[in-house]
């Protein structure tokens, strides 16, 4: 893969200003993370060179002056929202990033359930949940008006009507299982109940997209909307920033209504506001780590016809109404693309054609295609790995790294004791199984070295996987998407 951005520059130049930030303010700073803390593959996608946990290993060089807040939105413990990029749960993330703090020696101060409502049963059982797992929990509350009644959402019925979370370093990182959780006003809640605590605290926000600096319509910024199509964000130029500097910057919708939020607040605090405009709030030094341009603007379009896709597979699943998929189709319009410019697309689709059952492509490093179907052992998504490894190993496609032998205890393993109704094996089971042929197949074994490089590689089904073997793409670093089509009639997947 071409690289695009250079990491390292990165680190240096966005720690430095969040340094600076923190020396802004003196007794407390709440640094809002926008994107996701861990595994941040949206942004290694969109900016080839950016690593996934870039920010996590930025924040463990302070961490023993920080502490970590977690957000997360009522709404979406009610609604069982899924992290789409890992499948996941929100609640589930939540205790999944906790443990992944603690790991790292990072203090978590507690959990705040933001927009909490009385009579939602989903929700009651999770805070009970952590509270039994030790962990402290907040309850904050819907504000009528919020952003745009400033005067009320500043007062003792707005923010004062919140739990006021404990914390006691100078640091406070508010993250969340992903947007939409309300990490904003929990820092400006926090700010404001300090106030009245007699503590001078700050706010500054750790930005990741859109980028400031990149243009409006940029394959970048249009990447970021077409990853929160849930969420109607959208990208706009930031009109406080224009007035007060006469310079073009980009922004989105959220941020921008909420910002005279945020300066009442410190109007309320401190007499005058240190911002003068969201872009001000930000810090976000990614477009100037920009090494190649068409590398990312390229990258950044194939991300958006993944999007795509994965609305219109969750559309089909039921997760997302229609008009996502729409502003999905619309954004892929604005940068100029269609479907066909994801080239293992028209791979997969030819194959399944051909013969007439579900397959897959995978489109490896040299940018040469290879395909798998579905055979009597195993589905495509095994298939074609197997043919992929083959490949780049340089063994011929008619030796069976598996024997038939093997397979075929495993199915009944899985059909007559686990009580599977489908006898086809998934990707997972049949690479434990070459890697059990590893241990006295030296073809096997040389199959299994390849697994690394298909790291970052493409790949497209014609049907809709099962979650069994999407987790094993997505532990193998394969940026997959799948054509809205049921396998035969088949709902669970």
């Amino acid at each position: 893969m071409k690289l695009g951005f250079d990491n390292d520059k990165y680190i240096s130049m966005q720690s430095k200003k969040i340094l600076e930030r923190i020396s802004r303010f003196g007794d407390k700073l709440y640094l809002e993370f926008g994107g996701k803390l861990f595994d941040d593959y949206h942004a290694s996608r969109v900016v080839p060179g950016f690593k996934p946990d870039t920010k996590i290993n930025m924040l463990s060089a302070l961490k023993d002056s920080a502490e970590i807040i977690l957000a997360i939105h009522a709404g979406d413990i009610e609604r069982n929202k899924i992290r789409s990029d890992i499948d996941i749960a929100y609640d589930r993330e939540v205790l999944r990033l906790i443990d992944a703090f603690r790991k790292r020696e990072l203090l978590v101060s507690g959990v705040v359930i933001t927009r909490y409502r009385v009579g939602q049963p989903a929700v009651d059982s999770f805070a009970e949940r952590l509270e039994r797992l030790g962990v402290r929990v907040y309850r904050h509350y819907p504000i009528e008006g919020y952003p745009k009644n400033p005067k009320f959402i500043v007062s003792e019925e707005g923010f004062g009507r919140n739990d006021f979370i404990e914390t006691t370093r100078p640091l406070v990182v508010v993250t969340a299982p992903g947007p939409g959780s309300g990490k904003l006003a929990v820092c400006l809640s926090q700010i404001y109940q300090e106030f009245r605590r007699g503590v001078r605290a700050g706010y500054a926000k750790f930005e990741t997209f859109p980028v400031w600096n990149l243009p409006l319509t940029h394959p970048v910024n249009l990447a970021y909307e077409a990853a929160t199509i849930d969420l109607d964000d959208m990208n706009m130029i930031d009109p406080f920033h224009l007035e007060a500097y006469g310079v073009t910057t980009v922004n989105y919708n959220r941020d921008v209504e909420s910002f005279p939020v945020l300066n009442t607040i410190f109007s309320h605090i401190y007499g005058e506001s240190p911002y003068k405009s969201p872009t001000d709030m930000g810090v976000n030094m990614i477009g100037n780590c920009i090494t190649d341009d068409e590398v990312c603007c390229n990258a950044a379009k194939q991300e958006i016809i993944r999007r795509y896709y994965q609305a219109a597979c969750a559309f089909k699943r039921g997760r997302i109404e229609k008009e996502q998929v729409y502003k999905a189709e619309f954004i892929m319009s604005r940068a100029g693309i269609t479907v066909n410019d994801r080239p293992v697309v028209a791979a997969a689709l030819k194959r399944a054609e051909d013969t007439g059952a579900p397959a897959m492509a995978i489109e490896l490093p040299d940018g040469s295609m290879t395909t798998g179907k579905t055979g009597s052992l195993f589905g495509p998504a095994a298939g074609v790995l197997l043919n992929a490894l083959k490949t780049l190993a340089g063994i011929s496609r008619n030796i069976d790294l598996i024997a038939p032998i093997v397979l075929t205890p495993i199915r009944e393993l899985k059909v007559k004791h686990f009580g599977s109704e489908n006898p086809l094996l998934h990707s997972d089971e049949v690479l434990y199984a070459l890697s059990i042929c590893a241990a006295t197949n030296p073809t096997a074994a040389l199959a299994m070295e390849q697994l690394p490089k298909l790291r970052g590689c493409e790949a497209h089904s014609s049907v809709m996987l099962s979650v069994a073997d999407r987790a094993v793409y997505r532990k193998l670093g394969i940026n997959l998407t799948s054509e809205p089509n049921l396998n035969g009639n088949k709902l669970y997947l």
